[in-house]
């Protein structure tokens, strides 16, 4: 052991903390997502789309988050009453949600790369509304949804 490191022990532990947290890092996120599958959503139900995209943010039992970021709840939520209004914001975003309309997006935020048809947004809405505790049983059509591009 030369002189240095030996009046300077904290640089071999500060060099053994580097290297631990790099090593642990390659193990911080798993590659086998189940949830977020972006390119196998083409025959999915309302289901299987809130399972892969939208529980990430809104949670599995859809009451929302708040700490590093606040996602609002789609259970027992007054803004659930209106379709249209769920359409408007899947098709448009909204405050940090992107848009997940077809040609949307800039690309610069999270998820802006996933994009659903007016069918699988319809069929979404149409979950959401119909569990989690929600009672609103109208529906929307494919055609509602394609009307409301903007």
């Amino acid at each position: 052991m030369n002189n240095m490191t030996a009046k300077r022990p904290w640089v071999r532990v500060l060099c053994g903390t580097v290297l631990l947290c790099c090593a642990t890092s390659l193990y911080a996120q798993s590659s086998d997502n189940k949830y977020y599958t972006p390119g196998n959503l083409g025959s999915a139900n309302g289901e299987a789309i809130f399972q892969s995209i939208c529980q990430g943010c809104h949670m599995h039992d859809a009451k929302g988050a708040q700490g590093a970021g606040t996602y609002p709840a789609l259970t027992g939520n007054p803004r659930l009453i209106s379709p249209q209004y769920m359409a408007a914001v899947i098709l448009n975003g909204r405050r940090d949600m992107p848009s997940f309309a077809m040609g949307g997006g800039d690309g610069d935020r999270f998820l802006d790369d996933t994009k659903l048809t007016d069918a699988q947004i319809a069929e979404v809405i149409n979950y959401v509304r119909t569990h989690f505790g929600n009672p609103y049983t109208d529906r929307i059509g494919t055609a509602e949804v394609a009307s409301m591009h903007r």
